[in-house]
């Protein structure tokens, strides 16, 4: 099989992909893309959550022609999605756009495909060949009988050969489906037949409870089987729930370092204080601070001591009161609402 550290190198403006590079994060705008000042502010709110790469949707020329303003604003790679008409994608290129997606299928003829194809080699701007389940031609859906793993990977591989066969090497491949299953057995299958990175994720997912739950799985499959150079967790709501989701799923797997990892117990009848608002707000705190630390938010006497030894800092709630524990040591035992603050504290002067 072809893992991570098998995958050819591409490069996507300042970032490179395969090769045994690190697992990068993407989101996609929700904003019009034409709206460049609009757009420009969400990706900047997805860069300051952790976004690496970020996609827009150009289905017009104007949103073609805004690429120049929005690659100026931001400060991560920037991709154009493109469907049907090849000039969107030649003019989001000319525009700056640092990676195009594409489905060959359906922008035209070959005379039109070339034509991006020369561009995207002159320029050397990568393209992703994206197949969807929910758009899979119908002689593969005869073929297989219905939409299937094996077709999809068909389609994937037959669309990168068009590329391919016109001299075009900095491709990305994806498939994408809402099938966590499906998902997950293509991607197994492509990974025998080619060693082009994969850009990965469970397409359609669902709201932000859904949808994590589904790209939890999905991607935790996908990923320890060594397989995807960069993710996508795709929700129904503000893309920076896609970056805060997408960082968990890579830090559990051991992929990623970085960020504080919370602990908290689900409480019961011994709990005596707020601890689901004591976590909600340790949580939040956290996010500020991108120490590779453990933080355990404890609510009772029969685990919290132990976890908190064992975490890097923590509270452990009494009796409308909590212990503030760093490194195994009882720091100090503070009201229950001067837990946050006395935590605050200790996290400004970590480094200290």
């Amino acid at each position: 099989m072809f893992t991570r550290e098998k995958t050819r190198a591409v490069r996507i403006g300042d970032k490179v992909i395969g090769g045994g590079n690190p697992v990068l994060i993407q989101s996609m705008t929700n904003t019009k893309t034409e709206d460049v000042k609009g757009t420009v502010d969400q990706i900047l709110r997805l860069e300051d959550a952790g976004c690496e790469i970020i996609r827009c949707a150009v289905p017009t020329m104007e949103a073609a022609e805004a690429m120049k303003g929005i690659k100026a604003g931001i400060h991560i790679p920037l991709v154009a999605d493109i469907h049907f008409d090849y000039r969107l994608a030649m003019k989001a290129m000319e525009m700056g756009a640092d990676k195009i997606r594409i489905n060959p299928g359906n922008i035209g003829d070959m005379d039109r495909i070339k034509a991006v194809a020369d561009m995207a080699k002159e320029r050397e701007i990568p393209i992703r060949v994206g197949v969807n389940s929910g758009s899979l031609e119908k002689e593969l859906v005869d073929k297989y009988g219905g939409v299937t793993a094996e077709g999809l990977v068909e389609s994937a591989l037959d669309k990168a050969r068009i590329l391919q066969d016109l001299g075009l090497e900095d491709l990305v491949i994806s498939i994408k489906s809402s099938d966590v299953m499906m998902c997950a057995k293509a991607y197994d299958l492509i990974a025998e037949k080619t060693d082009l990175p994969m850009h990965v994720g469970i397409t359609e997912a669902g709201t932000v409870y859904a949808g994590n739950i589904k790209s939890a799985i999905g991607l935790g499959m996908i990923l320890s089987r060594g397989i995807g150079d960069t993710i996508r967790v795709s929700l129904t709501g503000d893309p920076v729930e896609e970056i805060r989701s997408a960082k968990l799923i890579l830090k559990t797997l051991g992929l990623r370092k970085g960020g504080i990892e919370i602990v908290s117990c689900p409480t019961c009848g011994r709990t005596q204080v707020d601890l689901i608002g004591l976590a909600h707000q340790a949580e939040e705190l956290a996010s500020h601070y991108d120490y590779d630390i453990k933080l355990a938010v404890m609510g009772c006497v029969v685990n919290g001591p132990g976890e908190g030894r064992e975490a890097d800092l923590g509270i452990c709630g009494g009796k409308g009161f909590g212990l503030i524990m760093k490194k195994g040591e009882i720091l100090r035992k503070l009201p229950e609402n001067e837990l946050i603050p006395a935590l605050k504290d200790e996290l400004d002067h970590w480094k200290e």
